[in-house]
């Protein structure tokens, strides 16, 4: 069976928006819901690949890849191991985005599945506090 392509550009917006609709158009919410979860259920009942182009946006926040990705297993309850298994992603002109998707979704996963809210607490201040280049170790 071939691959399902969703590419975020082509098929979502160039310019994707912040995390929910009432913030910006085109946010992550709907993405993951009208774009991402329908895919991949395909992909899953296709039993194919999801491959998830994300070239050619002029820039994607983290408030948007959170809650497209960290929302499959929050929002949707997707099981990681499964999301794993079905999602591959294209990045050639930033590979962070692939970083920071798969990190949102084992931060999702502490948080729903194993009750690690401090965990997601502790990561969010670290983060901040890199970006005023300070360390915690």
């Amino acid at each position: 069976m071939a691959d399902i392509i969703l590419n975020i550009a082509k098929d979502f917006s160039r310019i994707p928006g912040a995390r929910r609709p009432q913030e910006a158009a085109f946010s992550g919410q709907e993405f993951r819901t009208d774009f991402l979860v329908p895919r991949i259920n395909e992909a899953i009942a296709k039993r194919c690949k999801l491959v998830v182009v994300l070239d050619g946006t002029a820039g994607m926040g983290a408030s948007f890849l959170e809650e497209a990705f960290g929302g499959l297993i929050k929002e949707n309850g997707f099981d990681p191991q499964t999301l794993k298994s079905v999602l591959s992603f294209v990045a050639v002109e930033d590979e962070e985005y692939i970083e920071e998707i798969e990190e949102y979704m084992v931060e999702a996963d502490e948080v729903v599945n194993r009750g690690y809210m401090d965990s997601l607490c502790h990561s969010t201040v670290a983060k901040l506090l890199k970006s005023k280049g300070i360390s915690l170790t």
